[in-house]
């Protein structure tokens, strides 16, 4: 062999050890380093490492978030009626050593065992509740019943459970009728109940509004009479100081005065001596 061979074989060899001793953890990986199958080394930071070639072995993991969608589970109401019950999970490793330990470093593994821990939590709390209680209740309250007791039971698989969420309740033929009539009439019964509450709520703004009403208008007329007899004293005090000022005029503009309305029609006819008072100024001035 000569020296040009022999160093593309060096050559060749030393790369290979430095491929196997170089290893990359990225953003979306947990790593953990075996030796002869035991871990040596977990939680392995983000980047480049380094590790004994041909001795020590590197298992990588999806870190990201993992969706568990099984078939949906058949479970028991505390009446003693059956549900499927439809549901799904999301997890993500929390703990890559406890992982691999529990499953061996297999996802089919772990949603095999997490499908069972979700029948069990499932039963447990629909056990429990009723129909109406499932389908009617607060949803809300038993989604987070449901993830906390979850994540409490998958403690050894080394997982996070982020979100438990039920999809969808499949009612057995022969109950959803009744548990449909029992919602419509719960509902009819709140609605009434509203209605009720609302009306006399209405009574009572009507009334006050009523009540309210009559007070305004009775002030509303005492401030206009009083207002009425002031503006009436005001203009007979005027009247009085301007015809004060000369009575024969005043008497004079009131007989005109008389004279229009009483003759303010054509077909109107008044038998009165000609000498009479009312013609007064009439007779004056024929008199001139």
């Amino acid at each position: 062999m000569n020296k040009s061979t022999l160093a593309t074989v060096l050559g060749l060899l030393v790369f290979a050890l430095l491929a196997s001793s170089v290893y990359i953890i990225d953003e979306r990986e947990k790593g953990i380093v075996l030796q002869f199958g035991d871990p040596v080394k977990v939680d392995v930071p983000v980047g480049i490492h380094f590790k004994v070639p041909f001795i020590q072995s590197v298992n990588k993991y999806d870190a990201r978030l993992q969706t568990l969608d099984e078939r949906p589970d058949r479970v028991i109401t505390v009446n003693g009626k059956y549900l499927l019950v439809d549901s799904f999970v999301k997890y993500k490793i929390s703990d890559v050593l406890t992982f691999y330990k529990a499953t061996a470093g297999s996802f089919n593994q772990l949603n095999s065992v997490l499908s069972q821990r979700v029948e069990s939590v499932l039963k447990n709390q629909f056990s429990s509740r009723t129909i109406v209680e499932v389908v009617a209740g607060e949803r809300d309250l038993l989604m987070s019943i449901l993830l906390s007791n979850l994540n409490n039971s998958v403690n050894d698989l080394g997982v996070e459970i982020i979100d438990f969420r039920v999809k969808r309740i499949d009612l057995p033929p022969e109950v959803s009728s009744s548990v449909y009539q029992r919602m419509r009439t719960e509902r009819n019964r709140l609605a009434e109940q509203l209605r009720s509450e609302g009306k006399e709520i209405a009574r009572e703004i009507r009334a006050v509004a009523d009540k309210d009403r009559v007070v305004i208008l009775a002030e509303a007329y005492k401030k206009a009479e009083q207002l009425r007899g002031e503006g009436d004293a005001e203009s007979t005090r005027i009247y009085a100081e301007a015809f004060g000022q000369d009575p024969e005029f005043y008497e004079f503009t009131r007989s005109l005065k008389a004279y229009v309305e009483t003759f303010e029609n054509k077909s109107d006819v008044l038998l009165i001596d000609s000498n009479s008072e009312f013609f007064k100024y009439l007779n004056s001035k024929i008199a001139e």
